[in-house]
């Protein structure tokens, strides 16, 4: 007879179960059994939900912090429609730039979605491409993010004020869509990275280097699409309170 374990039901020569310890060491049982669900993640994937999960405070609190400021200001805030408006063909067309940069990134959560399925099939060219294409919408919605600072630039908005009411826009708007264009660039960079070394076929032949030290290790493609489901996502709420409000 096996002795009683307090990770895993205790079994017998047979197989059969042995009943639950009593006393303390049931409680220790019970307490220790739902590791077993934690044993087969990777560092790499529970460090990178950790990541999420502090940068999902930081993200709340910039979106907090605005909508309180937005709220409590007594200077007319800006209209959205009218300071993201563009004019083409002589009519001026309210957020026409911002809908097609979040079709854009939209798109991307998509492409991003379908490389992690032929990384788990361990397609490697049509991983490789499939976080191109998501590489480049993100690359696109940054030079469309760069086009819109710009603009709002020469129109005299600046951090420390706007020529359209509330003083506190500007830094809002610089503050928070800067920091998620950060984060898209960041993750612009890993992607080219990673499907380089996908394409050469890094992970196929456990190469040692960056990412690429375990043979077969496609789940760094998984952990890219967590971190760019996420972009994706914050966009989402930026665009809701920001653009809509």
């Amino acid at each position: 007879m096996t002795r009683p374990s307090l990770t895993r039901p205790a079994l017998t020569s047979t197989g059969a179960i042995l009943p639950r310890p009593t006393g303390w060491q049931g409680v220790a049982a019970d307490w220790s059994s739902d590791q077993r669900a934690f044993k087969n993640v990777s560092w790499g994937k529970v460090m990178m939900w950790i990541f999420l999960l502090s940068d999902t405070f930081v993200f709340s609190c910039f979106l907090l912090s605005y909508m309180t400021v937005r709220i409590s200001t007594t200077v007319p805030w800006p209209k959205p429609s009218e300071v993201f408006a563009l004019t083409i063909g002589g009519k001026s067309i309210p957020l026409i730039l911002i809908a097609i940069m979040t079709f854009v990134l939209i798109s991307s959560s998509g492409t991003m979605a379908i490389a992690v399925n032929y990384g788990y099939r361990r397609d490697r060219v049509r991983t490789a491409i499939m976080m191109l294409a998501t590489a480049a919408f993100g690359a696109t919605f940054v030079g469309m993010q760069a086009f819109e600072w710009t603009k709002l630039i020469t129109e005299g908005v600046r951090p420390w004020g706007n020529p359209w009411g509330a003083v506190q826009f500007g830094s809002a708007f610089f503050l928070i869509t800067g920091f998620h264009g950060a984060h898209v660039s960041i993750g612009v960079i890993f992607l080219i990275i990673v499907a380089r070394k996908v394409w050469r076929g890094d992970f196929d032949r456990g190469a040692r280097g960056f990412f690429t030290s375990r043979r077969g290790r496609y789940e760094i493609v998984e952990i890219m699409g967590l971190y760019w489901h996420f972009v994706d996502l914050v966009w989402v709420f930026i665009f809701a309170f920001f653009y809509l409000w």
